[in-house]
C-alpha cells in the first residue's frame, strides 16, 4: 500500500525560517514599487482589535492602510534609511 503524501497546512509553518524571513527582500510581484514587503503580526487582545476596527470604519479606512499610517507616522525615515 502507498502511503498518502505529506499535505502541508494553508498556515503551515515554514520548514526553513531564515529562508522565509529573507523571501520578504524579493521584489513585488505585480512590479509596483509601493508594494508590500513584508508582514506583520501582532497579537492584541479581542477588545483592542475591536475597537482598532471601530476606529478605521469611522474614518473610512481599512485596518492595514490605518495601522501603515499610524507606524509611518510614529518611525519616519532618517535621511540614512534606503526608502
Amino acid at each position: 500500500m502507498s502511503q498518502r503524501p505529506i499535505r502541508r497546512g494553508f498556515a503551515a509553518r515554514p520548514a526553513d525560517p531564515e529562508h522565509w524571513i529573507k523571501a520578504a527582500d524579493a521584489p513585488p510581484r505585480n512590479g509596483e514599487a509601493a508594494g508590500f514587503t513584508a508582514r506583520l503580526t501582532i497579537d492584541v487582545t479581542p477588545d483592542l482589535r475591536g475597537r482598532i476596527k471601530i476606529a478605521a470604519f469611522k474614518r473610512g479606512v481599512t485596518v492595514a492602510d490605518m495601522l501603515r499610517d499610524l507606524l509611518a507616522r510614529e518611525f519616519p525615515a532618517t535621511s540614512g534609511d534606503p526608502s
